[in-house]
């Protein structure tokens, strides 16, 4: 078999890239659909992912997120993005093309769990407090009296979900790319 030329990972990076800064920064613009646009990124993300253009997509997720900052300005909604969900895809792309044994993706989930709640206590910090304004809500003084428990036993458990639903959705991103690489020949 031989190796996809330079052109289709160029050609699948430029197009991730080009829907994630989009999505990013009409969630920049617009507060309400910035979860969202994360998610539309993430999905934009995963497609040179499915060819397994790790390189192209690395680059996709940093092009994406200087464009959505030079659009926007928003660097703080912007930050989240760069410092988690953008290489989240990344990084199990590459669990699931290299690890093989079950210990090891013990490690691998137990590592992606501690840079995900670092990325939402960073979230919280400097996104969810002052942006959002959830110092406000009713149940903002329960969360801060035991909020690392609430940080690392929630954010883990949440994690998890969210970590098998992305794994659910790459699949169905290399399916449909697999079934559109074939209907063009």
């Amino acid at each position: 078999m031989r190796r996809p030329s330079r052109s289709l990972e160029i050609a699948l990076s430029a197009i991730a890239c080009a829907v994630a800064a989009v999505a990013l920064t009409v969630g920049a613009w617009v507060d309400v659909l910035l979860p969202s646009g994360y998610l539309i990124a993430i999905f934009a993300l995963m497609v040179p992912l499915s060819r397994d253009h790790f390189v192209g997509a690395a680059l996709a997720c940093v092009g994406a997120f200087l464009l959505a900052f030079c659009f926007s300005g928003g660097i703080f909604q912007l930050l989240p993005f760069i410092a988690f969900f953008g290489l989240h895809p990344i990084v199990n792309r590459l669990q699931m093309k290299y690890v093989r044994k079950t210990p090891l993706h013990l490690v691998c989930f137990l590592g992606k769990a501690v840079w995900f709640d670092l990325a939402v206590w960073l979230a919280w910090e400097v996104v969810l407090v002052p942006i959002f304004g959830v110092d406000s809500a009713t149940w903002y003084p329960f969360v801060m009296r035991y909020f690392f428990i609430v940080l690392f036993v929630g954010g883990t458990l949440f994690f998890a979900v969210y970590d098998f639903m992305i794994r659910l959705c790459q699949r169905s991103v290399n399916a449909i790319v697999r079934r559109i690489g074939r209907s063009g020949r």
